[in-house]
Parts: structure tokens; C-alpha cells; sequence
């Protein structure tokens, strides 16, 4: 018998500047997915996916836009910071600069599959940890007290299937990128 492959919860994710109105981010939002879509939906059928079968849209703060950079090259703004890190972590990505917001960078965008956002069936490491190889209350209390770094440098081929689990690096990255961020 073959086996069906499994169909994943998908979502789109948005940024948008904390200093425009309600209805500016909606619309800047809408700019970002439909470039989105128009990027890469003929080499994508995730985004034909999310468009006929999950829709959800995440609006998400994303701070300030500020296209300056520090002696250093980072960015100013932590919009544009975000967008650094989309492209250093290699996600596709669409983004729009409102021409009349001084042609600043006002949202961007990308997909993500339940394994980013759906932290039940894709726990967190240490909690990944714990629920594999845990034989106590105190052996797991003790693992949630060395935290993420530590339990990744004892364990790191639990950290290895962990991250396969997740679908891989970028899963890993998004879900850190967009944990505890609020609602915009």
C-alpha cells in the first residue's frame, strides 16, 4: 500500500510598520501578497495551496522602516533588518515600498507551513527532548533548566532529527523569527 503524502497546514506571513494605520497595513499587506503570488506561484504549487485551500493570512509588527545602515551595514530599521534575514536564510519572500510613505519598506511576506506555527505537533526542542527521552519529572524539569542552547550542544542528534522533523533549517529559523511577535 502506498502511503499518502501528508498534507500540511500552510500560512502566509506578513510584516508590516507598527506606525501606519489599520487600513494602510491591510493594504500594504495586500501589495507584498499579491507580488508574492505573482513571484512564485509558477514554480511554487505551496502557494496554489495556500491560495485555494488555506488563506489564513498572520499579520505580524514589524517596527519601524528605515532604509539607513550603521558603520557596521546593519540595517536601521527592523523592518529592513527582517528582510536581511529572509534573504541571509534564503526564504523567498515579496516585499512593497509605499511610494508615498517615502518609498519605505511598509510589508513583506512569505509562507510557512504548520511546522513553524503549530507548536503541539511540532514542539520546541527542549519540549521535543523531553517528550523522546525524559524518564522522570525531574530529569525533564532538569532539561527545561539548561535551556535551548545547552540541550542542542548535549544532544545533537536529537537536535539533527528534531530539525529534520521541522521540515529543516528554514522551519527552524521562521518559527524563531516570528515567535512572540505581536499581532499588528
Amino acid at each position: 500500500m502506498i502511503e499518502e503524502e501528508q498534507v500540511l497546514d500552510v500560512r502566509l506571513y506578513a510584516f508590516v510598520p507598527y506606525n501606519i494605520s489599520d487600513k494602510q497595513k491591510g493594504i500594504q499587506l495586500t501589495h507584498a501578497a499579491l507580488r508574492y503570488a505573482r513571484q512564485f506561484s509558477a514554480d511554487n504549487p505551496e502557494v496554489w495551496d495556500f491560495v485555494e485551500n488555506h488563506e489564513t493570512i498572520i499579520m505580524l509588527n514589524g517596527g519601524t522602516m528605515n532604509e539607513q545602515r550603521d558603520f557596521d551595514g546593519v540595517s536601521q530599521g527592523t523592518m529592513n533588518q527582517i528582510a536581511d534575514q529572509l534573504l541571509e536564510n534564503e526564504i523567498q519572500f515579496a516585499y512593497f515600498h509605499e511610494p508615498d510613505l517615502n518609498s519605505g519598506l511598509s510589508a513583506l511576506c512569505f509562507l510557512c507551513s504548520e511546522q513553524v506555527f503549530n507548536f503541539v505537533d511540532y514542539p520546541d526542542f527542549v519540549d521535543y527532548y523531553i517528550l523522546k527521552h525524559a524518564a522522570s519529572i525531574e530529569h525533564a524539569d532538569a532539561c527545561k533548566l539548561k535551556g535551548f542552547e545547552m540541550m542542542k550542544e548535549e544532544h545533537p542528534d536529537t537536535y539533527k532529527e528534531w530539525v529534520r522533523g521541522m521540515g529543516g533549517v528554514k522551519n527552524v529559523f521562521l518559527r524563531e523569527l516570528t515567535r512572540d511577535k505581536k499581532k499588528a
